[in-house]
């Protein structure tokens, strides 16, 4: 990341955390402030401590709305963009389809039985031999979405409208490839 960047970053995360001029001055919330910290401190899928402060930052003030409790908010975060990362996919995207699939219920189960988060399918467990495991825990419901995400974008040749609608079962259709990248430009895109 060049200099440029960091001091973007460092302006966003200066005025994230600085007081809040409105009616009643209001500071941030100081918990809120250390959780992010020592989640920071902990995340190994950064390079710096910095970049952790400055993304989980700005990610958490726009998941808040879905996400009240600010130590689940950090710990979806953080194994987000640790899966994410593993998967060498945008942790950015990552949340984006979270949000069309689950909208951040984590014991969320559609119509076809799909769970958790990111909405796997049951049928995977039979299929690596791993029927115990269980897709409603975090860290292994990001693992099998975000590796199932990333070998559709990889197939597809990074075509990300052709990959999300394999992800989604609904290939060659455009509605949900569409609410995918419209949440993502629209909210979660840091560019």
């Amino acid at each position: 990341m060049d200099f440029g960047h960091r001091i973007v970053r460092a302006c966003i995360l200066l005025a994230m955390l600085a007081p809040v001029s409105a009616v009643g001055e209001q500071l941030p919330d100081p918990e809120l402030r250390e959780v992010l910290r020592q989640a920071a401190s902990a995340a190994d899928s950064f390079d710096d401590r910095f970049d952790a402060e400055v993304w989980l930052t700005d990610m958490s003030a726009r998941l808040e709305r879905q996400v009240g409790n600010a130590d689940e908010r950090i710990e979806i975060l953080t194994r987000v963009h640790y899966e994410a990362s593993r998967a060498e996919l945008p942790p950015e995207l990552v949340l984006a389809v979270i949000e069309v699939e689950s909208n951040f219920d984590r014991y969320a189960i559609s119509v076809a039985g799909a769970l958790g988060l990111m909405q796997v399918m049951p049928f995977w467990r039979e299929e690596i031999g791993r029927p115990d495991d269980n897709l409603i825990r975090l860290d292994t419901n990001l693992r099998y979405g975000c590796t199932i995400l990333k070998f559709y974008l990889d197939k597809e040749q990074g075509d990300l409208r052709r990959a999300l609608g394999r992800y989604n079962g609904s290939l060659g259709k455009r509605k949900y490839p569409n609410k995918v990248i419209d949440k993502l430009s629209r909210k979660w895109y840091q560019g």
